[in-house]
């Protein structure tokens, strides 16, 4: 019997995949439904996705149905977009990215005065850094040495002098592009795993082959669909749930974990996996066991400061996705990782499900979901940052879009770190658990499985191989065969 510390899009994917194999699940949640930081809020008439906003790699997610036969479209759906995200400068410059690589290529070298050989070649090359690492560093736990005895692993090694990764990404775009738009455009993508273009190494952009050629997606009925389709597919495979259960101990006997105690008792496991934050597994849930020190200490990724504002009026150059670009853009990542603050001109991105949801809004309005990165919450005056940063924003999209923004505003939530950490354990509100600011961080998370304690496994964005959905599906996959390897069915 296998016992699961929380029902994120990892646990959930843990579950399924165990099930599948023939273990007894049980899965332990604090919060009243499943989920995690893909969660949901109304207000008034207005519903957000509280939580991730970029949906890509759905096949993660039909893999799961697939596995029990079942038809995903029968029980979840979405659309690939045409446009990938808007694209807004403060001089007035607009990109809408279209979802065709041979169309982007072209409307990009257009809009930025690039060259469309060299475009087409950084595209081509982040398309090989994926075809290189994925089946080792997505796909497989990089502390088991059998990893790494397998030709995969060799043609990789064979050719590291092409996955950039002793450079900064921002040095990696300036070799091909001249703009300086072009160059902060792709250095976005460092922010998908909460690190800083200019510390994450080159090799983060193969990011953007992850929208370009796998593309961007949006689910019917929100990011919430994903989890709640999921969680109905392990009711109906007979995984069970404990919903307002907060674990608060993870049972150990002879440095094995033996089972789990809640405030309603103690449940006996064989097997126990944690899907929450690894640095709040061992100070609330392992006290009194030797820490990994030196892993928990790592450099925490951004966090984000989000308002949810409900819009009494429709914007048609606005999609899904929208980003309004800061014009210190470089100053805008000290702030967050060096002086642990809120930059004065913030990057903002605004997501509106509404677009593709019309009953999110209601008519005649849109729902806003509209955020920044932030540094983690290390006791910073937030009440003041928050104050400054909305005035900061509105000011930002006002000016872009010509329009009052703030006149507009019928509802409003605001999500700062504080209440990220607080809702979802995620220490300190990173959103990604250890910032990717390191050339060797991947080899530096968290394992899989707990290397002093047996029958212990980790799973989720905090943890090998990183946040974000699809790395999260990929860390239950990679725990289950862990644990089907170490105690077969």
């Amino acid at each position: 019997m296998i016992g699961i510390i929380g029902s994120g899009i990892a646990g959930l994917s843990a579950a399924l995949r165990l099930k599948s194999l023939g273990y007894e699940v049980t899965v332990f949640e604090a919060h009243p439904g499943p989920g995690g930081k893909l969660d949901q809020i109304t207000q008034g008439r207005y519903r957000f996705d509280l939580g991730p906003s970029l949906f890509t790699m759905p096949q993660y997610i039909d893999e799961l149905f697939e596995l029990y036969g079942e038809n995903p479209r029968d029980h979840f759906n979405y659309l690939r977009k045409e446009t990938l995200c808007n694209y807004f400068w403060s001089d007035g410059t607009r990109y809408q990215t279209p979802g065709d690589k041979q169309q982007f290529v072209e409307s990009f070298s257009d809009t930025f005065n690039e060259n469309p050989v060299k475009v087409k070649q950084f595209l081509e090359d982040n398309g090989l850094k994926y075809e290189l690492t994925a089946p080792l560093f997505l796909q497989r736990s990089l502390h088991r040495i059998k990893t790494y005895l397998n030709w995969l692993t060799l043609r990789a090694l064979s050719k590291i002098h092409r996955l950039d990764l002793f450079q900064p990404l921002y040095n990696t775009l300036e070799s091909y592009f001249k703009n300086s738009k072009s160059v902060q455009f792709f250095s976005r993508h460092a922010t998908y795993n909460g690190s800083s273009p200019y510390q994450t190494p080159g090799i983060m952009s193969l990011i953007p082959h992850l929208e370009m050629h796998f593309g961007t997606y949006y689910p019917e009925g929100g990011m919430r669909s994903i989890t709640e389709s999921l969680y109905q597919l392990a009711l109906r495979q007979g995984v069970k749930f404990h919903f307002s259960e907060k674990v608060t101990s993870i049972e150990l006997r002879n440095g094995k974990a033996i089972g789990i105690s809640t405030a309603k008792g103690s449940y006996p496991f064989d097997i126990v996996v944690s899907n929450m934050d690894v640095v709040p597994t061992y100070r609330k849930l392992l006290k009194g066991i030797k820490a990994p020190e030196k892993t928990l200490a790592q450099e925490r990724s951004s966090s984000a400061l989000i308002f949810y504002w409900g819009i009494k009026r429709i914007f048609n150059d606005l999609d899904l996705h929208n980003i309004f670009f800061s014009d210190e853009y470089k100053e805008e990542f000290k702030c967050i990782f060096e002086k642990k603050t809120l930059s004065e001109d913030p990057t903002v991105y605004v997501n509106i499900s509404s677009k593709h949801t019309p009953t999110d809004a209601p008519e005649g309005g849109e729902n806003w979901f509209v955020m920044i990165n932030a540094p983690g919450n290390y006791g910073q005056n937030w009440e003041e940052l928050i104050e400054l940063s909305r005035e900061r924003i509105l000011n930002k999209l006002s000016r872009l879009l010509g329009e009052n923004i703030k006149e507009l505003i019928e509802t409003e939530f605001v999500w700062d770190p504080r209440g990220i950490e607080a809702k979802t354990d995620s220490f300190l509100g990173a959103l990604y658990g250890a910032a990717s600011n390191d050339r060797m961080a991947a080899f530096l998370r968290h394992p899989n499985k707990s290397p002093q304690i047996s029958n212990l496994y980790f799973c989720g964005g905090s943890v090998h191989p990183g946040g974000g959905i699809p790395l999260c599906v990929q860390s239950g996959k990679i725990v289950s065969e862990l644990i089907n390897e170490d105690f077969p069915k």
